[in-house]
This record gives structure tokens, C-alpha cells and sequence, in this order.
């Protein structure tokens, strides 16, 4: 004997990397990354809504697993995410992800995704959306130290979100500079190999570090840093790491996501408790300045915190609606009597 059909409610859509890949070709990189950060800024107008927590972390020499976990109410999301510096000289991804969303009222799933890619996305769209309210007006180039997997992503957005036209690329990899140049060749932007990370930041505007050694380091000295500038520095996200010398911080007003985290995990760990930050969501709202002052350096000490996953994660679900850009999961139990799950096993036999 056959089991019976599964109802529409134990069907969960998911998307795999080869959808994801389509689906970011059908409606366009660019157009994904800027309604991303759009959605990402009206959830941080909402933020006090949402759950909230330090992501969950599993540290190990050679690398950290994480969840993260949040909800709005309504819905609950959560991310599996790695990192994994060594993996490169594996010939494998650094970091990988999937996800889910889920109903709050039931707890049933409502999407499980590959988040590889859009955490990519999602991460890019953040900075993007970031640099809009805290980057010097009128800034149209960028500084990228650190040209690994996230590089095309972080231009794309920037492009998109904030105008840059021009892009200025060091990696102590020279090859890792070469791939990020080839791949935006026909992106309208000017792309310019530099031969360190002082001569990568002159005249730019906007200056993003992503960089992947899970230690401190040393990427930027306060000397390298003139006035009016934005530092978007993504690259450190777990404790131990850091881009930044901390006389960067002495100058700049710093911008977070989640203070419990990034005291944790971000550039501020090398600062005292006493040290002054903004949280982000309270300058999207107006509660708090961003840039007020031509001459002022201000630093996004970015993370990644899971709201920016629950965001990327809606704006996925929407877009999959009704399309052929994902597969339906028979992932949930569904006996005709919900109490008779032992009587659906035999009724398979």
C-alpha cells in the first residue's frame, strides 16, 4: 500500500544553487541588490519587533559553524553559516549557508534555501544600504582590500545603491585581484589593480575591507586614513579577528548592527566597554545621526546579524511565488489523523 499524498502544507518550497543561480539571472544582479537592501532597510526601521540574540557559535581551530536564528511574530528564521579560512587552500568555499523560514503560528516550514549565494547578496546589499546613510556625499570611488569571494557582490552594490563608478582592487593575492577584474569587465565601472592596500584607498570615498584570516591583522593604520571618508569593514565576524588598527576607532564613529554581537566579534573588540557606538537601525529611523560632517570618518563595524538573513530570506519567498524557481520538499510528516503517525508508517508498507 501506498502513503497518501502529502497535503500543500507538508510541501516546502526549496531552493537549490542551480534556481538561486537562475533565478539571480532572470531578474538581474544588480535589481536583486538593490530591492535587497531596500527590504533589509525597512526591516531595520521595524527592528525593535524583532527577536534578538547573539548568533550561536561553535568555534573550532579551523573554523566556526553558527546559527542564526530570529523572528518577527510572525515568522521565525534561521541561518546555518561557516567559516573556514583554510578551506581555499582545499579548493573548497570559505564560508557556505543554507536557511529557513517558518510559520510562527505553526512552526511548520514555509522555505528551506542554499544561502551561499545569498548571503553573498545579502551581505553586499547590507553594506550598500550602510554606505547610503553614513558615506560622504557624492563619493564615486571605492577602495576594495580583499578580493575573495564576496568582491563582485560588494562593487555591485555599491554601484547600484550608492553610484560608485569606479573601484580600486588590492589582495595580497595578486590572482584574486585578476579574477575580481575579469569578472566585472562590462560592469560600466572603471577597475583599477593597485599593487598594495595605501596606493587601493587613494582618493576613495568608500573604503571596504574583506579580508578572510581568522587573527588580528593589521589592513588599515590610522595613517592610511584621511578625513571624510567611510570605512565599511566586513571582514572581521568572529572573536580573535580584526582588519583595523585601533587607532581607526579612536577617530571614527563607529555604526553596528547588534552591540552584543559585534562586542563579540567585531572591530570593537579591541575597545573597552566605554567606547561610543551607534547602532544602525537607529539611524535608518532617524533616531540617531549617520554623517554629519564633510570631515567626519565613519566606520560600519559590519558582522552580518540574522535579521539581514530573515530579510534576504522574505524577499526570496515573495520572489519564488508562483514561479518555477524552486522544487517542492516532501520534508513534513502529514497523517490524515495528526495523532496516528506510527499508523501512516504501516499504512506504507
Amino acid at each position: 500500500m501506498t502513503a497518501p499524498l502529502a497535503s500543500e502544507k507538508a510541501m516546502v518550497p526549496f531552493v537549490s544553487v542551480h534556481n538561486m543561480m537562475r533565478l539571480i539571472h532572470h531578474l538581474g544582479i544588480e535589481t536583486m541588490l538593490r530591492e535587497l537592501a531596500d527590504l533589509i532597510e525597512d526591516d531595520f526601521r521595524r527592528w525593535e519587533s524583532f527577536d534578538k540574540t547573539p548568533r550561536l557559535a561553535s568555534h573550532s581551530r579551523d573554523g566556526v559553524i553558527e546559527l542564526m536564528p530570529t523572528s518577527d511574530g510572525t515568522i521565525y528564521g534561521f541561518k546555518y553559516v561557516n567559516g573556514h579560512p583554510r578551506n581555499i587552500a582545499e579548493g573548497l568555499q570559505t564560508v557556505t549557508a543554507f536557511g529557513m523560514l517558518a510559520e510562527v503560528s505553526t512552526g511548520y516550514p514555509v522555505l528551506l534555501t542554499e544561502m551561499t549565494l545569498l548571503t553573498a547578496l545579502r551581505t553586499a546589499a547590507t553594506s550598500a544600504m550602510a554606505a547610503r546613510h553614513l558615506a560622504p556625499k557624492g563619493a564615486r570611488t571605492m577602495a576594495l582590500i580583499g578580493n575573495g569571494a564576496q568582491a563582485e557582490f560588494q562593487v555591485l552594490a555599491m554601484k547600484t545603491v550608492c553610484g560608485i563608478d569606479t573601484v580600486r582592487l588590492y589582495d595580497i593575492d595578486p590572482r584574486a585581484t585578476e579574477k575580481t577584474r575579469r569578472n566585472l569587465v562590462g560592469s560600466g565601472l572603471a577597475v583599477l589593480p593597485c599593487a598594495s592596500a595605501q596606493a587601493a584607498i587613494e582618493g576613495a570615498g568608500i573604503i571596504t575591507t574583506c579580508t578572510a584570516d581568522k587573527q588580528f591583522a593589521t589592513i588599515l593604520t590610522d595613517n592610511m586614513i584621511g578625513a571624510g571618508v567611510h570605512i565599511n569593514a566586513i571582514g572581521g565576524d568572529c572573536p580573535g579577528k580584526t582588519e583595523l588598527h585601533r587607532d581607526i576607532l579612536l577617530r571614527a564613529d563607529t555604526f553596528v548592527e547588534y552591540a552584543p554581537q559585534t562586542w563579540i566579534e567585531g572591530e570593537i573588540q579591541q575597545m573597552g566597554r566605554d567606547y561610543p557606538i551607534t547602532e544602525l537601525w537607529q539611524v535608518v529611523t532617524g533616531e540617531r545621526p549617520g554623517r554629519h560632517d564633510e570631515r567626519q570618518v565613519t566606520l560600519f563595524d559590519s558582522v552580518g546579524f540574522a535579521i539581514e538573513d530573515f530579510s534576504a530570506l522574505r524577499y526570496l519567498r515573495e520572489r519564488i511565488r508562483g514561479t518555477d524557481f524552486h522544487e517542492d520538499l516532501d520534508m513534513i510528516a502529514d497523517p490524515d489523523d495528526p495523532r496516528d503517525l506510527y499508523g501512516m508508517l504501516q499504512r506504507a508498507r
